[in-house]
C-alpha cells in the first residue's frame, strides 16, 4: 500500500524533483525572502476612444510585457504600434515598472499611437495573422512559434440535451478513433481570402519620401481585390492593380492606424466574421493559456488533415530565411542581424544576485535567453540536416563537417579522426553529446560565480544527432593547444592545470563529489586536478574562464565497464556483471551518487545509535564510528574512508558517510584511530581512464577509489533496483509510459541501460505486470529507434514519407507482405540528386530501405535488445508482442513516434488487417526534432514551494497556501504562465482549496493546471491525465456532474491510448466514473466500470487488500440501488470477510459492514416476501415500494475521497485547536475536518489506510 504526504503529487515525479533540487542547491535563508517586494498594484490603462480600465501589474514586469498583454485583450487587440505614457512622458519598453518614478497605485497609463516603421508594419501583420488564426490549431499541430494544441475547453463545454447518453456509452464502443480530438479541432470563421505582400515591394524612392513602407494585396470574402499601402501614418487603399502601379489613395480615401479597422471598412463580411471570431476567442470556454506561446516548443505526434492556406507571414519568413552560406567564414560570424548567444547567456549569468529581486531578475533573464537559444538552435539543426547551411569545412567528408549558423556552432554526432576509437566508435560518438549535456546541466545547477559554461543543445533529427553550442570568443582563431589552460587534449598524456581554475572548480567538485587529486604529466611531474582530465579550461578573448567537454563529469559504471584485473562483488558477478556495452562512456547518474552517500549516512547513523554510550563518546572524540552492514540487503563491502564534518560545516554535509566492512567485535577506538577528521565521499573520475597515470604516493588512495566504484556498482544492483520494484509494488511509483518509467528509474539513479535487468526483476510477477509491459514496450521501441536512426540515414529526402511509412508497416503491420512497397515507392527510391552528394553516405554503407521486411526488422530488434540491454525478447514479431506479451500496437506506435519525432495523420488505423498495409505515404505528415536541453529553474521560488509543502504536511494549511501562492507568483515572473513548476503550484493550491471546501477556487486552479500540462507536456502526457482526474473530482464536488463525467472519460480514453486498460491507475479512474454514474442512477453502466475496477484491484492489490474490500462495497451499493440484493449481499460478504481477517471483529469498519449486511438481508427478505405474495395472489395492490433511493451526494463524495486517498475525520473543537497549535500531522479544513497524513504522494492515489482511529 502506498504511503506519503498528502500534497506531494508525484505522478510525473515533478514534486520529488522540486524537493530534490531544493536539497541539492544552495537556497537562500528565510529572512532573505521578501515577497512584499513583488506585491502587485493596480494602474489604469486608457486607450484612444475608450474609458480607463483597471490593470493589475507586478513591479518586476517590464513595459513591453504590458504592451503584449494589451495586444491580447479584446478592447486593444487591434493595435500594435503604440507607446505607453505616464503624465505625458513616454515609457521605455524595457524598463521595469519598479524603476519608473511616479508610477503608483491608481496611476493612469495612456496608449498613444506611434508612427510605423517597416519593422512595426511586419509586427502588425504578424499580429493580425495570429488573430485571424487564433482559433485554428494548425500552428499547434505544426509545432511553430510556441504553439501547441489544447482540448480542455472542448471537453468542459456545457453539455446539450442528449449528450449524456452518448457519454455513458462512449467508452464501451469498439471505436478507437480520437473522436474528441477530431471534433475539438476548431476552424475559425473565414475573414479574408488572401492577405499577401504585393509584388510592387519595395516602394520606389519617391514614394518613400511620401512615407510608403510596404504594399499589400487583399482579396476579401466578397471576392474584391484591393491594394493597400502601409505608410508611416497607417494603412489606406491605393489605386494599384496586379499589372499597373498607382500608389495614389483610392477615392474615398480612408486612413486607418490599424489595418483591421481598414479591412472592416472595405469588407462587411470581414467586419461581421472578425467580430464573431473575437467573441469566440474571448468567450468563457476559451482561456488565455490556450493562446500564449510556450517557452519550449512542444510537438504533437498526431495531427488531423490540415488545409494549407495562403499565409503572408509564413511566406515572408521563408523568403527572409538565411540559407547560411554567407556565414560559413568565421570572420563573418558576428553579423549585425545575428544575436551573440554566448554573450547573452554569459551576461545574464553575471547579473547581480544579492537579494531576492536581483535574483528573480537574473533568473528571468537567464531563462529567457536560454529558451530563445534552444529555439534558435533547434531551427539551425534542422537547417543543417536539411542541407540549408554551408559547412565551414566543405572539403571534408560529410560526417566530419561542422557548421556555423546564427552565431551557433553545429557538429554531427559521428566518430571523426579516431576520437572515439577506443571508447566504442560510432556508438560512443552518439552517446557523448548527451553525456556532455548532463555535465553542463550539473555544473549549471551549482552556478559557480566566475566559471562559465557554453550553451549546449542536443537535437535528434532525421537520424542525425546534432550538437549546437555557443562559440567561445576567440576559440576559432587559435589552435586548441594554445587555448587549453586546464585539462588535457590528448586523453591524459599531456595535462595542464591552473590555480584560478582549481579555485573556481573547488565548490563544484565538492557539490558533485569529485575528488581533488594528482595526475602525472608526460614529464612525470604531478599536476593537481579537481575534475576529469577531459575537462578543458579555456580563457576566451572576453577574459572569461570557460569549462568544456564535460562528458566525464560523473564516475564510471563498472557494471558495464569490464576492466582487466578488476573483479566486481559476487552479487554483481552472479547476475552476469560486468556486461559488455556498445561503448565505454558508461557513467553513474548523479541521483545514484546521492543515494549511495545517503545510504551510507543512514547506515552510519543507525550504527551510532546502537553503539554504547562509551563508544559514542569515543566516536565523538575521534570523529568516526563503526558501520554495521546488513548481510541481507547490503553486500559485504571492503572498508572505505570515513570522516566527520567540522562543527562549522553545514548539516547536510553529514550525508557523506561510507559503509565499512568491519567486524562487529572490533574496537571503535582502534578502527578509527588512523582516519581523517572530515567525513566525506568523493570519486576520482580519472581512476580507470586509459592513459592517465598517478603518483606512487596515490597508489593506496587509487585502490580505495576503485573499491568505492565497485561499492557503488553493487549498491545500484542490490539496493536501487529492488527499491524501484518495491516502490512499484506499493504504488508510490506508478509509471504509465516510457517517459514516466524513465523518470522513475532515473530518480532511483538507475540508467536506462539497466532496462533488461529491470525486466528480469519484474517478469512473472503478477503485481508488477504493468511495469513489465511498460518496460518491455520501452525496450522494444528504444531498440527500434536505434535501428530507425541508421535506417533513415540511407534515405534521400524525396523518399522520407515512403521510407517512414514502410518502416512503421514492418514494425506494426499484421500484413504478411508488409515488406513489399508500392511501385511508386520503388521508383522514388531510385531517384537521386546528382547535383550534390547525398548525406546517405554519412551512415557508411547505403541501406536498401525498400528491401526491409518485418522479419528482418524484428530480428534486428531482438539482436539489438540482446546487445544493448542484454535481454532476450520473448517476442519475435508484432503479433507475438500483442498476443503473448499483451502489448498494444497503438502504444508501440505512440512510443516510437515520440522517440523519433514522427508525426502521423490522425485517423482510424486497422492494425489487424491481413490484406493491406496499415500506413501509407500520406499518413506521414512530418518529422520533428527531438530536443534535449537545460531548463533553468528559480531557486527562490523552489525554496518557497518546498517551505509551503513542509507547512502543509505539518498541518498548517493557510501558511502553506500562502507560501505556495508566493512561489506561484515568483515562478510566473520568471517563466511566464506556461511552465511545469507553475503547474505544480496550481495543482497544490487546487488541492488545498478542495480540502478547505472552496470547490470553485479549487476548480479554477486545477483548470489552469490542466491547460498548462496540455500545452507544455502534451495532450496525452501522463501528467495531463492526472490533472484531468483532479479536475473531474473538483467539478463533481462543485455540482457539475456531467462535466466531471466528461473529464473522467477523457482521462480514461487517454489512459487507454497510453498504456491500455490493464493498469492500476485504471482502478482509480473506473471507480470514480462508477461513482459518478451511480450518483446519476446509471447503475448498469456504473457496474461495468466498478466490476473492471474490482478485477484490477484484486490483481494489483491482492485478495486481502482493504482496497478490494472498498471495491466490493461500492458494487454492493450499486446492486442495492438496482434492487439486486442477492448480488449486493455477495459483495458485502466479501468486504466483511476482508475486514474481519485484517482488522478483527471489533473494528469499527467490520461492525459497519455487519450492520450493512443486516440491512441488505432485511431488504432481501422484504423483496422475497413481496414476490411470494404476488405469485400467490396475482396482485401487487397494497404492496409498499422498496426503498431504492439514489445514493446521497454526501456518501458519493465520501467514497470519491476514499478512492482518491483523502480521509476526512471529524474533530471536536478542542481537539481542532490542539491540532492547530501543535501542527499535528492532520490537515484541518474549514468545517473542522482533517485529512489523513497517510494519504499517498503520487497524484491523489489511494490512501495507505482507509480509516484512522481517533
Amino acid at each position: 500500500m502506498s504511503s506519503g504526504h498528502m500534497l506531494d503529487t508525484t505522478a510525473d515525479n515533478m514534486t520529488e524533483q522540486v524537493e530534490g533540487d531544493s536539497k541539492k542547491q544552495e537556497l537562500p535563508a528565510v529572512p532573505d525572502m521578501d515577497p512584499s517586494e513583488d506585491a502587485g498594484f493596480t494602474v489604469k490603462i486608457q486607450a484612444p476612444g475608450t474609458e480607463p480600465t483597471d490593470f493589475q501589474v507586478s513591479p518586476l514586469a517590464m513595459v513591453q510585457e504590458i504592451k503584449q498583454v494589451l495586444m491580447d485583450r479584446e478592447e486593444t487587440c487591434r493595435r500594435t504600434c503604440f507607446s505607453l505614457q505616464l503624465n505625458g512622458v513616454t515609457l521605455d519598453n524595457f524598463t521595469h515598472l519598479r524603476s519608473i518614478p511616479g508610477l503608483q497605485e491608481g496611476s493612469i497609463l495612456r496608449v498613444v499611437e506611434e508612427p510605423y516603421t517597416v519593422r512595426e508594419v511586419r509586427i502588425h501583420l504578424r499580429h493580425i495573422r495570429d488573430l485571424l488564426k487564433s482559433l485554428n490549431l494548425t500552428d499547434g499541430y505544426n509545432g511553430v512559434e510556441g504553439s501547441s494544441p489544447s482540448f480542455l475547453s472542448c471537453v468542459t463545454e456545457e453539455c446539450m440535451e442528449g449528450v449524456l447518453d452518448e457519454l455513458m456509452v462512449y467508452f464501451w464502443d469498439d471505436n478507437e478513433d480520437d473522436n474528441c480530438s477530431c471534433s475539438s479541432f476548431k476552424q475559425s470563421s473565414e475573414c479574408l481570402k488572401v492577405l499577401t505582400m504585393s509584388s510592387w515591394n519595395p516602394p520606389p524612392g519617391n514614394r518613400k519620401m511620401h512615407g510608403d513602407l510596404l504594399y499589400l494585396n487583399v482579396v476579401t470574402m466578397e471576392d474584391r481585390h484591393f491594394s493597400i499601402t502601409a505608410s508611416t501614418r497607417g494603412f489606406y487603399v491605393n489605386l494599384s492593380t496586379i499589372y499597373s502601379f498607382n500608389p495614389k489613395p483610392a477615392n474615398p480615401s480612408v486612413l486607418s492606424h490599424a489595418l483591421l479597422d481598414l479591412l472592416g471598412h472595405i469588407s462587411p463580411v470581414f467586419k461581421k466574421n472578425f467580430s464573431v471570431l473575437l467573441k469566440r476567442r474571448y468567450a468563457r470556454s476559451t482561456h488565455p493559456f490556450e493562446r500564449i506561446a510556450t517557452p519550449f516548443q512542444v510537438f504533437s505526434w498526431t495531427a488531423p488533415a490540415l488545409d494549407h492556406t495562403i499565409d503572408c507571414v509564413r511566406a515572408e519568413d521563408v523568403s527572409s530565411f538565411s540559407l547560411g552560406y554567407e556565414e560559413h567564414v568565421s570572420a563573418q560570424v558576428n553579423t549585425l542581424k545575428a544575436r551573440d548567444w554566448n554573450e547573452e547567456l554569459q551576461t545574464t549569468r553575471e547579473l547581480p544576485r544579492k537579494n531576492v529581486t536581483d535574483r528573480l531578475m537574473r533568473d528571468r533573464a537567464v531563462f529567457k535567453a536560454n529558451s530563445d537559444f534552444v529555439s534558435t538552435a533547434s531551427r539551425g539543426a534542422m537547417a543543417v540536416v536539411d542541407g540549408n547551411v554551408m559547412p565551414v569545412n566543405p572539403s571534408e567528408e560529410p560526417r566530419q563537417q561542422m557548421f556555423i549558423w546564427n552565431n551557433i556552432f553545429f557538429s554531427l554526432g559521428f566518430a571523426v579522426r579516431d576520437q572515439y576509437r577506443d571508447l566504442g566508435g560510432e556508438a560512443a560518438a552518439h552517446a557523448a553529446p548527451v553525456l556532455d549535456l548532463n555535465g553542463v546541466r550539473a555544473y549549471w545547477a551549482v552556478d559557480q560565480e566566475g566559471l562559465y559554461l557554453i550553451g549546449t543543445v542536443v537535437i535528434d533529427y532525421r537520424g542525425y544527432r546534432v550538437t549546437a553550442q555557443t562559440i567561445v570568443p576567440g576559440i576559432l582563431e587559435r589552435d586548441q593547444e594554445q587555448s587549453v589552460v586546464y585539462g588535457s587534449i590528448d586523453f591524459g598524456k599531456t595535462v595542464v592545470s591552473d590555480d584560478r581554475y582549481l579555485e573556481l572548480l573547488d565548490k563544484p567538485s565538492k557539490k558533485l563529489r569529485v575528488q581533488r587529486h594528482l595526475v602525472l604529466n608526460k614529464d612525470d611531474t604531478a599536476v593537481e586536478l579537481c575534475s576529469s582530465v577531459e575537462h578543458k579550461g579555456i580563457v576566451g578573448n572576453d577574459g572569461r574562464r570557460y569549462i568544456l567537454d564535460l562528458l566525464f563529469t560523473f564516475p564510471p559504471d563498472l557494471n558495464f565497464l569490464p576492466v582487466e584485473g578488476e573483479d566486481l562483488n559476487a552479487v554483481c558477478q552472479h547476475l552476469g556483471f560486468p556486461r559488455l556495452h556498445p561503448h565505454r562512456l558508461v557513467c553513474l547518474r548523479q541521483e545514484l551518487i546521492d543515494a549511495f552517500v545517503e545510504h551510507r549516512y543512514q547506515t552510519f547513523m543507525e550504527t551510532v545509535s546502537k553503539s554504547s554510550e562509551h563508544d559514542r563518546e569515543i566516536a565523538k572524540a575521534v570523529g568516526t564510528s563503526a558501520i554495521k552492514t546488513d548481510p541481507i540487503t547490503t553486500p559485504q563491502l571492503p572498508s572505505a574512508i570515513v570522516t566527520l564534518p567540522d562543527q562549522d560545516t553545514e548539516h547536510h554535509s553529514l550525508k557523506n558517510v561510507p559503509v565499512n566492512n568491519i567486524q562487529q567485535g572490533s574496537s571503535i577506538k582502534h578502527i578509527f584511530s588512523s582516519v581523517r577528521n572530515t567525513f566525506d565521499i568523493h570519486f576520482n573520475p580519472n581512476v580507470l581512464c586509459a592513459g592517465v597515470r598517478f603518483p606512487k604516493e596515490s597508489t593506496e588512495d587509487i585502490q580505495k577509489q576503485k573499491q568505492q566504484l565497485k561499492d557503488a556498482a553493487v549498491f545500484l544492483i542490490s539496493n536501487q533496483i529492488p527499491a524501484f520494484t518495491k516502490s512499484c509494488l506499493d504504488h508510490t511509483s506508478m509509471p504509465t509510459d516510457g517517459v514516466t518509467l524513465t523518470e522513475a528509474l532515473h530518480q532511483h539513479g538507475i540508467n536506462i541501460r539497466y532496462l533488461g535487468t529491470v525486466l528480469e526483476y519484474t517478469e512473472k510477477k503478477e503485481r508488477l505486470d504493468h511495469v513489465y509491459r511498460i518496460a518491455l514496450c520501452e525496450l522494444i521501441t528504444r531498440c527500434a529507434k536505434h535501428l530507425f536512426k541508421t535506417y533513415l540515414l540511407a534515405v534521400e529526402p524525396s523518399a522520407l514519407s515512403a521510407s517512414v511509412s514502410h518502416f512503421l508497416n514492418c514494425f506494426l503491420s499484421a500484413f504478411a507482405d508488409a515488406g513489399v512497397i508500392q511501385q511508386n515507392d520503388k521508383l522514388a527510391s531510385r531517384r537521386r540528386s546528382r547535383r550534390r552528394r547525398s548525406r546517405a553516405s554519412v551512415g557508411g554503407t547505403v541501406t536498401a530501405w525498400s528491401n526491409l521486411t518485418p522479419t528482418d526488422l524484428w530480428g534486428a530488434i531482438k539482436a539489438e535488445a540482446q546487445k544493448y540491454y542484454h535481454y532476450s525478447l520473448p517476442c519475435g514479431g508484432v503479433e507475438e508482442a500483442v498476443n503473448k506479451c499483451r502489448l498494444q500496437r497503438i502504444t508501440l506506435l505512440r512510443e516510437i513516434a515520440i522517440k523519433t519525432g514522427i508525426q502521423i495523420l490522425l485517423r482510424e488505423y486497422h492494425f489487424d488487417s491481413e490484406h493491406k498495409t496499415v500506413f501509407t505515404e500520406e499518413d506521414i505528415l512530418n518529422i520533428f526534432p527531438v530536443v534535449k536541453h537545460i531548463s533553468p529553474r528559480s531557486r527562490d521560488a523552489l525554496f518557497l514551494l518546498h517551505c509551503g509543502q513542509s507547512r502543509v504536511q505539518q498541518g498548517c494549511l493557510k501558511e502553506g497556501c500562502e507560501l505556495i501562492s508566493q512561489a506561484l507568483g515568483l515562478f510566473t515572473n520568471v517563466y511566464g504562465a506556461l511552465h511545469q513548476d507553475v503547474c505544480i503550484c496550481l495543482r497544490l493550491l487546487g488541492r488545498i482549496h478542495y480540502i478547505l471546501g472552496d470547490y470553485a477556487e479549487a476548480r479554477g486552479h486545477q483548470q489552469r493546471a490542466v491547460l498548462i500540462s496540455e500545452r507544455v507536456l502534451g495532450i496525452e502526457h501522463p501528467n495531463t491525465i492526472q490533472e484531468y482526474k483532479h479536475l473531474g473530482l473538483y467539478c463533481f464536488a462543485g455540482g457539475q456532474s456531467v462535466t466531471a463525467l466528461r473529464l473522467l472519460y477523457r482521462a480514461r480514453y487517454l489512459m487507454l491510448l497510453v498504456c491500455g486498460e490493464d493498469h492500476p491507475e485504471m482502478t482509480l479512474l473506473d471507480s470514480k466514473i462508477g461513482l459518478v454514474l451511480h450518483s446519476m442512477m446509471a447503475c448498469d453502466l456504473a457496474l461495468k466500470f466498478l466490476e473492471n475496477a474490482l478485477a484490477l484491484t484484486s490483481k494489483y492489490q491482492g485478495p486481502s487488500s482493504l482496497k478490494l474490500a472498498q471495491s466490493h462495497h461500492l458494487l454492493a451499493k450499486v446492486h442495492e440501488s438496482k434492487g439486486d440484493f442477492r448480488a449486493a449481499l455477495t459483495h458485502e460478504k466479501e468486504r466483511y470477510d476482508i475486514y474481519r481477517k485484517q482488522v478483527g471483529e471489533e473494528h469499527e469498519k467490520t461492525q459497519e459492514s455487519s450492520e450493512y449486511l443486516k440491512h441488505l438481508t432485511h431488504q432481501a427478505v422484504i423483496l422475497q416476501k413481496t414476490m411470494n405474495w404476488i405469485c400467490k395472489t396475482g396482485s401487487d395492490a397494497n404492496i409498499l415500494p422498496l426503498n431504492l433511493n439514489s445514493p446521497s451526494r454526501v456518501w458519493i463524495m465520501e467514497q470519491l475521497n476514499l478512492v482518491t486517498g483523502i480521509v476526512l475525520i471529524p474533530l471536536r473543537a478542542a481537539r481542532l485547536i490542539e491540532s492547530n497549535r501543535d501542527c499535528h500531522a492532520h490537515f484541518v479544513s474549514k468545517a473542522g475536518s482533517v485529512i489523513s497524513s497517510k494519504s499517498p504522494s503520487p497524484a491523489f492515489r489511494w490512501s495507505s489506510i482507509y480509516y484512522t482511529e481517533l
